[in-house]
């Protein structure tokens, strides 16, 4: 038994580290097959050979673009990660703020972000600012939500327990119910991690002169489909190696949580 576990475990990295690749073989196995069955023109759905072809020819301009978008995506994740906090601390720590924060924070998501982008780009400009306001916002929610959440629900027992040793305020705070909203907030910051390129890419959309969403905007307005179908697989890659930086980075600051050391 005890033999067998080492093997066990070398085969469970292996296959984790296939899994990725095996999707994406699937995925574009599945893509080339609905091109050959229905035999839609390539004007309508290219094949993954067109898009890849698309992708060589025009790699300086994709990365061009791209590169702006994950400066707007990063900025913007750093922003609301940064907002969410501080309001999910005033939140927790001073009650007479919670009726004056809390309509602000569901109003602030009970607005479409898509009517939003048209304001901030009129306020901010053109440039990657509306962009990173985009992103932070949408970003500022599931943050604030998950931590607020998690340091309203850490155990009495632990806190009492705290108390009984001395612990008091800001050391409270800092020893004990931070600590223990950490996996909310990780889940928190998870979902915000998934979410972030749709502030950037919206705000592109509206107005922008670079990123992704402004060179899928213009090629599709000129019928370069394959073009359009290449910025989108670049910003869905973007889009993955952002979320599994972050959850690694995730999984090491909870570790002692049960169930993420080995998710």
């Amino acid at each position: 038994m005890r033999a067998s576990a080492p093997a066990d475990q070398s085969e469970n990295a292996l296959l984790n580290r296939l899994r990725p690749l095996v999707i994406a073989a699937g995925l574009i196995l599945a893509w080339q097959l609905v091109v050959w069955l229905s035999g839609v023109p390539i004007y309508i759905l290219p094949g993954p050979a067109d898009v890849a072809d698309a992708w060589v020819n025009r790699a300086p301009m994709i990365l061009k673009h791209a590169g702006v978008t994950v400066l707007e995506i990063v900025f913007g994740l750093i922003i609301g990660v940064l907002v969410g906090l501080g309001t999910a601390v005033m939140l927790s720590e001073w009650r007479r703020l919670r009726p004056w924060l809390l309509p602000v924070l569901v109003i602030s998501q009970a607005i479409p972000v898509f009517a939003l982008a048209p304001i901030l780009v009129l306020w901010l400009g053109y440039g990657m600012a509306s962009k990173v306001a985009m992103a932070a916002l949408i970003i500022f929610f599931p943050v604030t939500s998950a931590l607020y959440d998690g340091l309203r629900r850490v155990d009495p027992l632990w806190l009492e327990a705290a108390r009984s040793l001395g612990c008091t305020g800001v050391r409270l705070f800092r020893r004990v119910r931070l600590p223990a909203a950490l996996p909310a907030f990780a889940s928190g910051l998870r979902v915000a991690t998934a979410v972030a390129p749709i502030g950037a890419v919206v705000g592109e959309w509206v107005g922008s002169s670079a990123g992704l969403g402004y060179l899928m905007l213009h090629a599709n307005a000129r019928l370069q489909i394959d073009l359009m179908f290449a910025a989108l697989l670049t910003l869905a890659i973007l889009a993955v190696a952002l979320y599994a930086t972050v959850d690694a980075i995730l999984r090491r600051a909870v570790a002692w949580q049960p169930g993420e050391a080995d998710s």
